[in-house]
């Protein structure tokens, strides 16, 4: 098929976060403003530094029967139980094939995640170590493989578009969103199911996080340990769990009678080309990012309403990307409500633009932002209007949400969507 430029838009979510064990339940702790962060409780944690994270809120073990999650990484269990909750979201009933709403060769996945099956990795290692070569699982390849989350979730829903992994440490669910919507606009596509996972609670990563300083240690006030913009933070709390959205082009969408949330406008993608881990302190890779944004799409800065931010609770990062988002858009910045929702569900990494996604287009379809917790004083430099204590009415009309997503490496992606009638 020739190139297009399809409208693409959204009309399925699902998730599993360490707020609720689906979009609903998510979605409502969002506006309650209630945390997901508690003490880690597995003796493992007692002497680490950091003994606090966003565990997830409902375990997938009671969700996916037993003999298919023994073969999952965490990581793909999660990934499979948010796209199962889209797919149906979505109204399809069975998957492509089956379902005569959808060809399974114009159906692709795009699932990613930041650090992939490092759990179980690291499991089938002591194992191989404390009891020898013959008691590593023969699942273990296909287990610890960062593509195994698209993998199973294309064989769930018999997707043979096309099945990817983008890998772009905290960036990554963002980017896999941003690769569906181009799927589809330019014709490989007309169904994408795409969003991110993680499940890295495990000391290894939480010691290495905690050793380079960029983990709150707040562990006698889990509930307010994350708090992005707040001049007490003092590092992210780590989450795990799984965001979904189903992308659709609009025509293939109404033709099949499809509840549709929201449009999918588009990306904005750059790269810092400054630190390993630290971002470039003015912004200037991010508003690169937002100026891509508005160069490939027809989004105009005063249809901007809310921003999801990216808003981690590190001290530079937080600032850098409030100076971004001024260099680009000035004193439009000030009518731009920005939520900063990872101050309820913990930092979950790769999956992080799956779910601020999901939040994204609820907010939209909602026309409600959801409030940033744990901010007592506001960082000056962080100088925007950061929705706190309740959630906040959105305008009415039509109205565009960004969320934004940077990486280790320097990666920044930033995601608009815009609200339907």
């Amino acid at each position: 098929m020739s190139p297009t430029n399809r409208t693409v838009v959204v009309t399925g979510i699902g998730a599993t976060t360490p707020l609720g064990g689906d979009s609903a339940s998510t979605w409502e702790a969002l506006l309650a403003g209630r945390s997901g962060v508690r003490p880690l409780e597995q003796d493992w944690a007692a002497e680490l530094p950091v003994r606090i994270a966003a565990q997830i809120a409902v375990e997938p073990g009671t969700v996916i029967p037993r003999p298919q999650a023994r073969k999952l990484d965490r990581s793909a269990q999660f990934a499979l139980i948010a796209a199962r909750e889209a797919w149906a979201d979505a109204g399809f009933t069975a998957p492509a094939g089956e379902d005569p709403s959808v060809d399974p060769n114009r159906l692709g996945t795009v699932m990613a995640s930041g650090i992939g099956g490092l759990t179980t990795l690291l499991a089938q290692y002591d194992i191989l170590l404390q009891q020898g070569f013959r008691k590593v699982s023969p699942h273990t390849v296909p287990m610890l493989m960062p593509n195994s989350p698209a993998a199973n979730v294309s064989i769930d829903v018999n997707a043979r578009a096309g099945a990817h992994t983008p890998v772009s440490a905290c960036a990554s669910g963002a980017e896999a969103i941003g690769y569906g919507i181009e799927m589809i606009r330019t014709g490989r596509a007309d169904v994408v199911v795409a969003g991110g996972t993680e499940a890295v609670i495990h000391p290894l990563p939480i010691a290495a996080f905690g050793n380079m300083m960029a983990m709150s240690k707040n562990n006698d006030d889990p509930h307010g340990a994350s708090r992005p913009y707040d001049t007490g933070r003092d590092g992210f709390v780590m989450g795990e769990g799984a965001g979904v959205v189903i992308l659709e082009s609009v025509e293939h969408a109404r033709a099949r009678g499809a509840r549709i949330y929201c449009e999918a406008v588009g990306q904005g993608v750059s790269s810092d080309a400054h630190h390993i881990t630290q971002p470039e302190p003015t912004g200037r890779g991010i508003a690169a990012a937002l100026q891509h944004l508005l160069d490939t799409s027809d989004v105009k800065p005063a249809e901007i309403v809310h921003v999801n931010a990216h808003a981690t609770s590190t001290p530079q990062g937080d600032v850098a990307e409030i100076k971004a988002l001024r260099q680009i858009f000035g004193d439009d910045v000030d009518h731009m409500a920005v939520s900063a929702t990872k101050s309820m569900t913990g930092h979950l990494l790769g999956g992080a633009g799956g779910i601020e996604s999901v939040s994204t287009v609820l907010a939209l379809h909602r026309r409600l932002a959801p409030p940033t917790i744990n901010l007592a004083e506001q960082d000056p430099e962080a100088d925007a209007d950061i929705v706190t204590d309740k959630p906040r009415p959105l305008p009415e009309g039509t109205i565009v949400a960004l969320n934004d997503s940077f990486g280790f490496g320097g990666h920044n992606v930033v995601l608009a969507f815009r609200s339907v009638d």
